[in-house]
C-alpha cells in the first residue's frame, strides 16, 4: 500500500473500476452467449439485446470499436441464419 494520500486514493478507485469492468464484461460475455445458443423466435430478442449491449461497452470504452463491429457482425450472420 502506498504511502502518499493520492496514491491510496488511486488503488482504491481503481480496484473499484476493475470490479465494475469485470462485472460489465461479464454480462456482455453472458448476453452474446445466450444470443447464440438460444432458437427460434427467442433469438431474435437476445441478439438485439446483445447487439445493445455490445454498443453500451463499447461506448465506455469497455471494448475498441473494432472489436464491437466484429461482436455485431457475427450476431448479425447468427440472426440471419
Amino acid at each position: 500500500m502506498p504511502n502518499i494520500k493520492s496514491a491510496k486514493k488511486r488503488v482504491l478507485v481503481n480496484q473499484e473500476r476493475a470490479a465494475r469492468n469485470k462485472s460489465r464484461k461479464s454480462a456482455l460475455k453472458t448476453a452474446i452467449k445466450k444470443a447464440q445458443n438460444a432458437e427460434g423466435e427467442a433469438r431474435q430478442a437476445l441478439v438485439v439485446e446483445a447487439i445493445r449491449k455490445v454498443d453500451q461497452a463499447a461506448a465506455h470504452g469497455l471494448i475498441h470499436k473494432n472489436n464491437a463491429a466484429r461482436k455485431k457482425s457475427a450476431l448479425a450472420k447468427l440472426s440471419a441464419s
